[in-house]
């Protein structure tokens, strides 16, 4: 299916992407404060990780056959996270914590959720929408638009850490 292996790849350059950004991250850099009310590297990947590492579990969830395009969300997603210039509050249940961040389980946490989200693009059917947890100002997600807000959400944080980088090399 199109569908299924466009989205993969989307998924592997998304997460390789933010992958070798981390990576360039000396261990000491993941955890410094580049500039007044910023997150440090490590915060930035663990919100990551945190958003997106229980996702499939939805999948495997309550679903039900969807009634509108299966991607009619899509849009919607890419004008709030692909808009660089509009900042957001977290939800406090995916806020990082103030703590030391170690890159190496960063990386494998990284790794790990790239891995499900492609095996899940190969498993389920996209088309499907999920009952076990909405964002809100939405309706519930099918499983291809919760693969897609794990996609545009991934690349605003990785956005966010190629600022937070330059900041700190300068």
């Amino acid at each position: 299916m199109k569908m299924k292996s466009a989205i993969q790849n989307t998924i592997l350059e998304t997460y390789t992407k933010l992958n070798d950004l981390l990576s360039s991250f000396s261990k000491e850099e993941i955890n410094i404060v580049p500039f007044e009310g910023s997150w440090t590297a490590g915060q930035t990947a663990q919100h990551i990780i945190l958003a997106c590492s229980g996702l499939t579990m939805l999948f495997a969830g309550k679903t039900e056959k969807t009634t509108r395009k299966p991607d009619e969300n899509v849009k919607a997603l890419d004008g709030i996270f692909l808009d660089f210039n509009t900042k957001y509050q977290s939800p406090e249940n995916i806020k990082p914590a103030e703590i030391e961040y170690e890159k190496g389980t960063l990386l494998a946490s990284i790794k790990k959720i790239q891995n499900d989200l492609f095996e899940a693009a190969e498993t389920y059917d996209l088309t499907l929408t999920c009952l076990d947890a909405k964002v809100p100002g939405f309706e519930n997600f099918t499983i291809y638009e919760w693969l897609h807000f794990a996609i545009v959400h991934t690349q605003r944080h990785t956005h966010q850490l190629k600022s937070i980088y330059e900041h700190i090399k300068k």
